[in-house]
């Protein structure tokens, strides 16, 4: 089965051409109208608007050649087959992986983690080895080790988030030591936008013999990434949120690893036989794998995965750099706004976390809906970082490859009508 390649625009050039207009062409949501507006899509690190051609892609599929994939030798499975495994090749390129098969399909970046919990982890770590994380993190990169450790009794060492939302690495020279096991690590913080130097804190990881776990869950849909370069051992990530569909996330891991580790759940294409005394396992990747896959879904994750490396991942760093400059520029003049995060936009992704004096984040959300502007307000699966900043919530705009300079300006205008709404010292 031939994949359909992927150019965005007329042009057969215009790839390597960051043209905005183009792009946003591609994305149909963004003309729609909320509450008399047309809608400004400023929640991005929550999940993703899709592209015409991922959309096309995934109708392709039921429509052309729907099929179970691994198990038919007729042309509709075989086509499948070939479609759901060239997206692993697809993803394996995307990061800079050696080898297809250390790709595993999973339902999202949580299930990624968990995983490995359960699998990498129970197999190698007794009571008293130590996992560092930090306080940064997702729920998805915090309750599994919690989960092992009131199972299992490891340790759980938990790198200290500074004022300005950065880690404090001096903290964390001390923290990784002799005893560490494991460092399960966010790329780039939900919360906040805080890039985390990930490979020096892998190097200190593997200094001690530790292996390293990368959430990279905001990170890959939004930087340049390589595993090799980053010393992760383990990478996940999650197609929502970067132009792909729901309920397809990664796995990627060193094969030595995953070699060695045991299957996380059992049932079909998972093994090589089964007697009602015995089963034998399958190989990597599909050892992982149980079960009929989410097949669609996977393949228009690779046209997904084809649409960013048109665009070049640099680009889409640029971009989005050039947009929370801009951002950060113009929130300040609202009246009573604070904003959180790294004070050095170098090292921050494109997410504006900040608050209103006086005003709960939930009820800025509600009246820059009220405008046609989406945002996210709440804890952000980060509670940590909200009890560390003294806060309940933040509200959240975060942006994309689409987003325009334009867009902000109609979220300041926006806060300006909140700030005129709740009146009081800002009024």
């Amino acid at each position: 089965m031939m994949r359909q390649s992927f150019n965005y625009g007329t042009d057969a050039n215009v790839h390597r051409v960051y043209d905005l207009d183009a792009i946003r062409r591609d994305f149909p949501i963004l003309k729609r109208e909320v509450n008399g507006k047309t809608l400004v899509y400023l929640d991005n690190a929550a999940t993703s608007q899709k592209p015409v051609q991922v959309i096309a892609e995934l109708t392709r599929y039921y429509r052309d050649y729907n099929a179970n994939v691994h198990r038919g030798v007729h042309t509709l499975s075989q086509e499948a087959t070939a479609a759901y495994e060239g997206a692993r090749e697809i993803v394996a390129r995307f990061i800079g992986a050696k080898d297809p098969c250390e790709i595993i399909w999973t339902r999202n970046t949580t299930e990624s983690i968990n995983l490995v919990a359960h699998t990498w982890a129970r197999a190698n770590l007794v009571a008293g080895d130590e996992i560092v994380i930090s306080e940064i993190e997702h729920h998805s990169n915090i309750v599994p080790w919690q989960m092992l450790r009131d199972d299992v009794g490891v340790v759980l060492r938990y790198i200290p988030m500074l004022q300005d939302g950065t880690l404090d690495m001096a903290a964390a020279k001390r923290l990784i030591g002799p005893k560490t096991k494991l460092l399960a690590i966010t790329q780039m913080s939900n919360a906040l936008g805080t890039i985390v130097p990930v490979a020096e804190l892998a190097a200190l990881a593997h200094a001690q013999g530790a292996i390293v776990l990368v959430d990279g869950a905001q990170g890959v849909p939004h930087l340049p990434t390589d595993v090799y370069a980053m010393g992760a051992d383990f990478l996940a990530f999650s197609a929502h949120k970067m132009l792909g569909p729901t309920g397809v996330g990664v796995l990627w891991g060193r094969m030595e690893l995953l070699e060695a580790m045991p299957p996380f759940m059992g049932g079909g294409d998972m093994i090589l036989s089964v007697t009602m005394q015995h089963s034998t396992w399958n190989d990597v990747p599909h050892k992982f794998e149980a079960g009929t896959p989410n097949i669609a879904d996977t393949i228009a994750f690779g046209t997904a995965i084809e649409y960013l490396e048109a665009l070049g991942m640099e680009a889409v760093r640029a971009h989005e750099r050039e947009l929370l400059d801009y951002a950060l520029d113009r929130m300040v003049d609202v009246p009573g706004v604070t904003l959180y995060g790294p004070i050095d936009r170098s090292i921050r992704g494109g997410v504006v976390s900040f608050g209103l004096e006086g005003v709960h984040p939930h009820d800025i959300g509600q009246v820059l809906d009220s405008y046609g502007v989406a945002i996210r307000a709440g804890h952000h699966c980060a509670q940590p970082v909200m009890a560390r900043l003294e806060i309940p919530a933040t509200a959240r705009a975060s942006f994309y490859i689409y987003n325009t300079r334009a867009e902000i300006d109609a979220l300041v205008d926006a806060m300006r009508e909140v700030v005129r709404y709740f009146g009081g010292v800002h009024a």
